[in-house]
């Protein structure tokens, strides 16, 4: 696979995830996430921490890919096939955040999102 079909796929992937965390559907993106991110947060977990930070932070403004990398190893997760994605974006109440969201290419050939963080 090469990085540029990769980032292809796991851009729009992670986009749609956003737009689910971005609803407040914060079940439904855990629902959606990849197997390695339900393994290792529990999904009442995930809506309680997910809800705690995104919404203070408010709706959101603006939000562009800043950076791409392709990668097949990640420290702590299995070899595989994996983008990491940092978006720029702006918040209602937080102007200058990155957002680090990680899509891996899962079993059924689906990209989902393996890991999120923001700063």
């Amino acid at each position: 696979m090469t990085a540029e079909k990769a980032t292809a796929k796991a851009v729009p992937a992670a986009e749609a995830w956003l737009k689910l965390v971005d609803s407040g559907a914060y079940e439904e993106s855990w629902d959606q996430a990849a197997p390695m991110f339900k393994d290792r947060v529990q999904k009442n977990d995930w809506t309680n921490a997910a809800q705690a930070v995104r919404e203070p932070l408010g709706p959101v403004a603006e939000r562009t890919v800043e950076t791409t990398r392709y990668a097949t190893e990640l420290p702590g997760a299995p070899d595989g096939h994996y983008v990491i994605i940092q978006f720029r974006t702006v918040f209602a109440n937080k102007k200058n955040s990155v957002e680090t969201v990680t899509p891996m290419l899962t079993d059924g050939g689906t990209w989902r999102v393996s890991g999120y963080y923001i700063k």
